[in-house]
């Protein structure tokens, strides 16, 4: 169950790793800044955002990376490539984090992604995302090789068959196209589309068998599940509902999840503690089957329970 006889691809993106072995490293939590109604809008959109709130979701995030164990990543929302270009420098002097450009329109992300190019950023800059159901892909494929993006994330889905089958076909679409273009990536994740809070089980089912297939390292949003089951709000408030997407979430970060999109960094502190949790059990069972114990140094079973891993090593 917590051992791949496919070797298991790992990269590395601004100083974290994804990737490997499950329980080998804990898994990265990208959580969206600038996204529509985020509170750092306080006003119109186009009259810009709070610096401050903003500098702080950032901090806070950082802060409970180191206190967890759980690495960081945002997701940079935008609609303009004047919006991304204010965005990123806004990101990169406030923080060392990883980061994604994540945008509907093909035009924004494009442009985004040559501004990263032109600052350096590449290293550090994840490409959010290329789609089985974008009109133009072989063209974006293309410009992307162009710029030199090397962490790129897929998602994959089936519109004809909903079941993680399915998005083994889209991922082999997507790689197909990819190899159509000649394009070269350093990194290609998968993120296999989450529909609603139970079908994320869909998406483990889906990582599993895409590293299995292919070793690559896998995702999705689960917080796409959470945020649109409005009736768990209504029935019991918003500490009932938090609870509900902090343990699926967590379900998530046990079954075959590198990386997880949680939703609005507002919610970082109630989500990276919770994936810590996760991690440290998940990294428990792989070492009752394995006997192996995490590779990351800073992995939450070691830096929250160092005395029970003393006991399991002497066990």
């Amino acid at each position: 169950m917590f051992q791949f006889q496919k070797e298991q691809k790992t990269c590395e993106i601004g100083g974290v790793t994804f990737g490997g072995q499950p329980g080998d490293y804990p898994t990265v939590v990208c959580n969206s800044i600038f996204q529509k109604g985020d509170k750092v809008f306080q006003g119109k959109r186009k009259d810009g955002f709070d610096h401050d709130m903003a500098r702080e979701l950032l901090k806070t995030q950082e802060r409970l990376t180191q206190e967890t164990g759980i690495p960081g990543m945002a997701d940079i929302v935008a609609n303009t490539g004047k919006e991304f270009k204010d965005f990123i420098d806004f990101v990169v002097e406030n923080s060392d984090m990883p980061f994604c450009i994540d945008a509907w329109i093909l035009k924004p992300k494009l442009e985004a992604a040559a501004y990263c190019a032109e600052k350096g950023l590449m290293d550090r800059m994840f490409y959010n995302s290329i789609t089985v159901w974008e009109k133009d892909l072989d063209a974006e494929i293309s410009e992307m090789a162009k710029i030199g993006v090397k962490n790129v994330l897929l998602v994959a889905f089936d519109q004809e068959d909903q079941m993680p089958s399915g998005r083994i076909t889209g991922t082999q679409k997507l790689l197909d196209a990819i190899d159509r273009n000649g394009a070269k990536f350093d990194n290609i994740f998968i993120d296999t589309s989450v529909m609603n809070g139970p079908a994320t089980a869909l998406c483990g089912l889906a990582n599993k068998l895409i590293k299995e297939k292919w070793g690559l390292p896998t995702s999705s949003a689960p917080s796409n599940g959470s945020y649109m089951w409005k009736a768990a709000r209504e029935k019991w408030g918003f500490k009932g509902w938090a609870a509900a997407d902090a343990a699926l979430e967590s379900l998530a970060a046990f079954m075959t999840h590198d990386m997880i999109f949680s939703g609005p960094m507002v919610g970082a502190q109630r989500i990276m503690p919770a994936i810590a949790m996760a991690n440290a059990f998940q990294a428990t069972a792989v070492y009752s089957e394995t006997g192996r114990l995490p590779i990351d140094i800073n992995h939450p079973l070691y830096k929250l329970f160092p005395d029970f891993v003393e006991n399991l090593k002497n066990s």
